[in-house]
């Protein structure tokens, strides 16, 4: 596939995905904390996941693919010996948490919140934790452009 396509697509994923954190984040979720009010977090969280989850799917394999023309395949993850490296790596140090994140949010804070606002607290600290993560990673991809970090 040709390599603008994929970092089209690419970028395209990161906007959504970046994005849709920071409007959870910023906008429903301060009001849901207000009112102590769990379907906002809830309502948008069932709107947003099938466009957010298929963002990250799209995220993973142009990743992975474009670092792989970028000359960093499987057997040089985690060396951090060169600038690429090192972004690619901890792009996918950061995935591995979001990926956490998101395994703890489904099956251990999400069915508790639907029935206790008192979980929202919780779920505000998931939210924050990988709209965050997710801002990070758009910077470190950016590093792409200057050679790495």
């Amino acid at each position: 596939m040709n390599h603008h396509l994929l970092l089209i697509i690419h970028l395209l994923s990161a906007t959504v995905w970046v994005g849709g954190h920071l409007v959870l984040a910023l906008g429903h979720l301060p009001q849901a904390l207000k009112e102590k009010n769990q379907s906002i977090i809830l309502n948008y969280e069932k709107k947003y996941e099938p466009i957010g989850m298929t963002a990250l799917v799209l995220l993973v394999v142009t990743g992975v693919i474009m670092a792989y023309k970028y000359g960093i395949s499987i057997q040089y993850w985690f060396h951090f010996d060169n600038p690429l490296e090192r972004v690619v790596s901890t792009k996918l140090l950061l995935l591995l948490l979001i990926v956490l994140f998101a395994l703890s949010a489904q099956f251990r804070v999400l069915p508790k919140l639907k029935d206790n606002p008192k979980k929202l607290p919780e779920m505000a600290f998931h939210i924050i934790s990988v709209t965050i993560i997710s801002v990070l990673m758009l910077i470190f991809g950016s590093f792409i452009r200057f050679g790495g970090i």
